[in-house]
């Protein structure tokens, strides 16, 4: 295959959240050139997150407290030793970012105020202005990439496919801009794409996020992880709205507690954390009372009350937004799509199994999320992982053989991927079974048949065909024909070759 290419002599990072930021610092002083779908702060979810950094940051917590909860919210399939490598390097990625402009909140004694949310043991989140430390943080870490020698940035282009040599290392990737095609070639690449929120039709991420990074490396050969595992946030905000604006979990950290609407608590006959029990249980919890036609309220008048427009600011108007005083009045609350616990499987760099490709943030699995991620653990991920996977791919040097391309992701019309995503709700959502997975995956050949291998079509195969494998109740995949955990905890690893999905020895 003959094709024009550009030669980039640095780290091409895909992606501009937390993660891939992070690491096109981190990879300083070697240059760094970051493409972008769209302006930086935007389309990302790391600008929408709200409650804060998971970290052991105060006298009371420490590194293995922190491990120790992220394993058991995982329900047996966290990697211990990665869950202490993000535990132990948590506080100084706080610190860090801190240091470059991220204003936490701070105690009176200048140490972080920290909150507690469901599944941790100890209060250890920090936030930034109550509820708004995805954007603060963000607004931070995008100042000092601005003003970085070494970071070109170039906003608007997509990801349409990797670049390979004939040994299958990727040597770059293919871009599309209003029509318009590129190819850069680079020694490393990190895929910092995001997750899959854009396919479900009701989340709390941008919709635009569709699983395009983690499409591409499954067809460039890149093994994927645990990619039936979705995690839906208990606590949306439930008024149509798409996507659905968050109400945070640190609120019920607070005290605010889940009724129906006969004003009657749900959670606590379900659990011993009641409100503060593990998202998925939430979450299922609350979907069951909206499918009795009961409803689910999140009742903060005695918690927050008239301290709502300065505690949770970015949930407060959202709330005024919708017509609804949270100061006065419950909630309305319900799941909504989350977080993709699976990815492109890496190792502690970053690393993927195809030398030159590297992967961080949602897009990624490094094993620290297991079935059912632990709250406010994503930026800090995000961060960690990031910053591992800029030194690592800085290090890369580019080998000059011939290129070769994998198949390019072909576009999906917009009226298909709204069947799609109305598809992934249904059948892939909060409760699964054997026949909704089905015909999930019977639309998603029909569709491939007719606009070819899509990003979003790809990706959802991947989750709807996992997921039906998966024949048991694990973390947040719940199969209501197979309600139980298990005996042994198995990781699902997959390959995507000549379209055909093969599993993988965990």
């Amino acid at each position: 295959m003959t094709m024009d290419v550009i030669d980039f002599d640095g780290v091409l990072v895909i992606g501009a959240g937390l993660a891939g930021l992070s690491a096109a610092l981190s990879a300083a002083p070697r240059r760094v050139c970051v493409l972008a779908s769209a302006p930086l702060g935007d389309g990302c979810s790391s600008a929408w997150a709200q409650g804060g950094m998971a970290a052991a940051l105060s006298d009371a917590d420490t590194p293995a407290l922190h491990a120790a909860d992220t394993l058991a919210a995982g329900a047996g399939l966290v990697d211990a030793g990665r869950a202490g490598l993000l535990a132990s390097e948590g506080p100084a990625a706080v610190r860090w970012l801190a240091g470059l402009g991220a204003p936490f909140d701070r105690n009176a004694d200048g140490g972080f105020a920290l909150s507690r949310e469901a599944a941790h043991g100890q209060a250890r989140v920090a936030r930034v202005g109550g509820d708004a430390a995805g954007r603060a943080i963000m607004d931070a870490v995008i100042r000092q990439v601005r003003m970085a020698s070494h970071i070109e940035v170039r906003e608007g282009w997509s990801l349409r496919g990797l670049l390979q040599d004939a040994t299958g290392r990727v040597c770059g990737v293919r871009l599309a801009k209003a029509g318009e095609t590129c190819a850069l070639r680079a020694p490393a690449v990190i895929l910092a794409t995001g997750g899959i929120g854009g396919l479900y039709a009701g989340a709390s991420t941008p919709r635009t996020l569709l699983g395009e990074g983690l499409a591409a490396a499954a067809l460039a050969g890149a093994v994927i992880a645990d990619p039936e595992f979705v995690q839906f946030h208990p606590t949306a905000l439930d008024v149509g709205r798409d996507p659905a604006p968050l109400v945070t979990e640190a609120l019920r950290g607070e005290g605010a507690i889940l009724v129906n609407r006969d004003g009657q608590r749900f959670m606590t006959g379900l659990h011993p954390d009641a409100e503060l029990a593990p998202r998925d249980i939430v979450a299922r919890a609350i979907h069951a009372e909206r499918e009795a036609g009961r409803g689910a309220f999140l009742d903060a008048r005695k918690a927050v009350g008239a301290h709502f427009p300065e505690a949770f600011p970015t949930v407060y108007a959202a709330c005024r937004d919708a017509g609804i005083d949270p100061r006065i009045e419950p909630i309305p609350v319900a799941p909504a799509c989350h977080y993709h616990m699976g990815g492109i499987l890496t190792d502690a760099d970053g690393a993927t199994r195809l030398p030159g490709l590297f992967a961080a943030g949602e897009c990624a699995s490094t094993g620290v999320h297991g079935a059912n991620r632990l709250a406010s653990n994503s930026l800090l991920e995000a961060a960690v992982f990031g910053i591992r996977a800029g030194r690592a791919a800085a290090r890369r040097t580019l080998a000059g053989r011939p290129l070769l391309g994998t198949p390019e992701l072909s576009a999906l019309p917009e009226a298909d991927l709204s069947r799609l995503r109305s598809a992934m709700s249904r059948d892939a959502g909060v409760i699964r079974d054997a026949a909704g997975l089905s015909r999930l995956l019977d639309l998603t050949e029909v569709l491939t048949q007719a606009h070819g291998p899509s990003g979003p079509l790809i990706a959802a195969r991947l989750t709807a065909a996992c997921a039906l494998e998966r024949q048991e109740s694990r973390g947040a995949h719940y199969r209501s024909d197979y309600p139980e955990m298990a005996p042994e905890a198995q990781r699902t690893l997959v390959t995507l070759e000549a379209g055909t999905l093969s599993r993988m020895a965990a």
